[in-house]
């Protein structure tokens, strides 16, 4: 049985941290761990009425599960409604993951989602058979767009 692994880590003087991971029986960190970890190193060093609402991931290298993983936070920016902070996953000295993440101070803002249409659901719906026969289209046959010679023209990329 495997251990739950922890967020918690242990400070390690300013903006550094030490975590551990679970022996996972397919011997490497679990990448999903390194990700919360270093999240949390980094929510640690903003105020606590800043909420993370972006954050980019890389993993770089392979995690050793037998050594500690030690996450240094760089400050990058603090601003009055948002903050932005880096961390680096450190293991045998060097980068195993980069962590950027951007925090915000909660706030009103604009919206700029439309209402959803009433709209029936999927058995309100007509079949497409229905619909041919309403618009005169009988002899209408499925043409998916992918069987066609050039369904796409200009996108050379979409072709295969």
């Amino acid at each position: 049985m495997i251990d739950p692994p922890s967020l918690e880590l242990e400070p390690h003087g300013a903006d550094v941290f030490v975590g551990v991971s679970p022996a996972y029986p397919w011997g490497r960190i679990y990448g999903g761990l390194v990700v919360a970890q270093a999240l949390t190193a980094a929510t640690s060093t903003v105020d606590p009425d800043h909420h993370v609402h972006s954050l980019h991931a890389y993993f770089l290298r392979r995690g050793d599960m037998n050594a500690p993983i030690i996450y240094e936070v760089d400050r990058a920016r603090d601003g009055g409604s948002f903050s932005t902070r880096r961390v680096v996953a450190i293991q045998h000295g060097r980068p195993i993951f980069n962590l950027a993440a951007s925090f915000q101070q909660p706030e009103p803002g604009l919206s700029h989602q439309a209402d959803k249409p009433e709209v029936p659901g999927p058995d309100g719906l007509k079949d497409l058979g229905e619909v041919a026969r309403e618009h005169d289209f009988e002899d209408l046959k499925p043409d998916p767009w992918w069987t066609r010679k050039n369904p796409c023209p200009g996108r050379a990329t979409l072709h295969g």
